[in-house]
């Protein structure tokens, strides 16, 4: 291709991109959040079992190691709040392999950050004033709207999310049309959940303004602590715009040998569904075992937020260069 080597994005939207960024840095100034950063390369990795992983080799000439890109500085950042940090943030190149898209780039940039003493209220709360902030000279918005995950499923499907019912979720796939999904989910109450709130939920979130959803089922953990009057649910948050996912965050779960336990679940169901091996991260763990300040933290796509602040139709459009000009 002749002009492969130009970016796929107009220079207004690099000078935009830098303007973003400095006002990040001065949001998290003015309230005495220190920007760290981490590395981008380590031994261990997540264990998402939605994820696959970038690895490499370290050649050190006598012993070879293998060292992964960071799906996101979470797990470096949390050992720095162990260490005693104080509150945080990081602007970081995050990498997810197998990932490309109008919505997705393999390699894209992350805004990180992790409030010591908030909980998951004050966090949103935070969320829904720096993305207003952000956007106020580019969108006009009405006010960001939040839904407990349960309300806003219910609403639109008629399902309980937090009761499984197999008979009930296949009958709402068959009158959609979708029989796929009897044999993609089978049983299996979080792939059924995935594919509905994909499907029927998240296209309807944010049309007029963010969204923020929160309460996630307790099958959707993650690194979230479980909610203390629900233990159906978790203390996790998603953040959307026009039915685009652009954030995820957690008050965050502090228990060591709890994290510990759900990596392993993780790294099992990885096995069974034939995924590629990953290495579960013991410094995290063993930082855990030291202590982990109560706090909130949440990480958002720059990338995506750059599309809809410039009413972008893909993430190339403000992209220098994506991963097919690389």
């Amino acid at each position: 291709m002749q002009n492969a080597w130009q970016p796929t994005c107009r220079l207004e939207y690099l000078r935009l991109r830098a303007q973003i960024l400095q006002q990040i840095r001065g949001f998290f100034s003015a309230r005495n959040v220190l920007e760290v950063e981490t590395p981008i390369l380590g031994h261990a990795c997540g264990t998402d079992p939605q994820l696959d992983f970038f690895s490499t080799t370290y050649d050190l000439g006598y012993k070879k190691e293998q060292l992964f890109l960071q799906t996101s500085p979470e797990f470096a950042m949390k050992r720095l709040l162990c260490a005693g940090s104080g509150s945080i943030f990081q602007i970081a190149k995050a990498f997810r392999n197998g990932e490309s898209g109008r919505f997705h780039n393999p390699e894209f940039t992350m805004l990180e950050w992790y409030q010591v003493g908030y909980n998951l209220v004050d966090l949103m709360t935070e969320v829904d004033e720096l993305l207003n902030f952000l956007s106020a000279e580019y969108l006009t918005l009405q006010a960001t709207q939040q839904f407990s995950y349960q309300e806003i499923f219910l609403r639109l499907t008629g399902l309980d999310p937090l009761g499984f019912s197999y008979d009930e979720y296949s009958a709402f796939a068959s009158s959609k049309n979708q029989p796929e999904a009897l044999t993609l989910c089978g049983k299996d109450h979080n792939l059924w959940l995935d594919f509905i709130f994909s499907h029927h939920v998240q296209p309807s979130l944010g049309q007029s303004g963010f969204c923020l959803v929160y309460g996630y089922p307790a099958t959707q953990s993650s690194l979230a602590c479980v909610n203390i009057k629900n233990p159906k649910i978790v203390d996790r948050v998603e953040v959307f715009f026009k039915g685009i996912e652009l954030g995820n965050g957690y008050y965050e779960l502090q228990d060591a040998q709890e994290q510990s336990q759900r990596f392993d679940t993780e790294i099992q169901c990885r096995q069974e569904t034939n995924r590629p091996v990953v290495v579960k991260d013991e410094l995290l763990i063993s930082a855990l075992q030291q202590g982990l300040p109560e706090c909130s933290g949440i990480a958002i796509g720059l990338d995506r937020l750059l599309m809809i602040l410039t009413q972008s139709a893909s993430i190339e459009e403000v992209l220098g260069f994506p991963i097919q000009r690389v």
